[in-house]
């Protein structure tokens, strides 16, 4: 099944705001290019959605910059590189019907995911984020994301089984959970490890149970169980 192609239809105050100028989205997007990002849809995404709105307001300035940024409540934002870079993995086999979301947030790489894939699903566990993120993503007009408000680390069972899965905090260990949602030969993407020492990880299910490649170095918040 081909993934949805629809643009942005982008709110006045992306084209009323200085920093959100194509100059300065193609200067992200060429940085992007630099550190080895060669998927072009997903550039193309990552280049129309305006990351300002989905910062706070005395942030926005930075919001263009290849850098995290907080977004309350212990969260952050993550870096533009990682958002592209996670969602070219799990691109990287073919278009996707179906996929789940650990870690709503802000709702930026929601907002990346979703003109990319048929149908997103995507779980936070921290309310006043999600409500924040419904709005964003509804003033930009994506359509097929159905969002959950619950422990991530449970995953979404009842909606399973998923093409690929993207998670976007850490957990230590690799949640055999969310593995067996995921359909046999489907992929998820996520951080592991403690707080000081992160890598990169892909994991695909298997006959025998999954296997997985480590690659690069990275730095989320860690995967934390229950609500807010």
């Amino acid at each position: 099944m081909v993934a949805r192609q629809a643009r942005l239809n982008p709110s006045p105050c992306f084209h009323g705001m200085g920093i959100s100028a194509l100059r300065i989205r193609d200067r992200l997007i060429q940085r992007l290019r630099d550190e080895g990002i060669q998927n072009s849809r997903v550039l193309e995404v990552m280049r129309e959605v305006p990351r300002h709105l989905f910062v706070e307001e005395a942030l926005a300035s930075r919001a263009y910059e290849n850098t995290a940024l907080p977004i309350g409540h212990g969260q952050t934002i993550s870096q533009p590189y990682i958002v592209a870079r996670m969602s070219e993995l799990l691109l990287e086999h073919g278009p996707l019907d179906t996929v789940l979301e650990i870690g709503t947030g802000s709702g930026y790489q929601t907002a990346i995911l979703a003109p990319l894939v048929n149908r997103l699903y995507s779980v936070e566990r921290i309310a006043p984020l999600l409500e924040q993120a419904k709005l964003r993503l509804r003033e930009l007009g994506r359509r097929n994301v159905r969002f959950k408000y619950s422990d991530g680390g449970v995953g979404l069972p009842e909606y399973a089984p998923f093409d690929a899965i993207l998670v976007t905090a850490a957990p230590e260990g690799i949640p055999r959970a969310l593995v067996y949602q995921l359909r046999m030969g489907g992929q998820m993407v996520l951080p592991v490890g403690s707080r000081d020492l992160q890598a990169l990880v892909r994991v695909t299910r298997t006959e025998e149970g999954y296997e997985h490649e480590i690659l690069e170095r990275v730095m989320f918040v860690p995967l934390l169980g229950g609500v807010e």
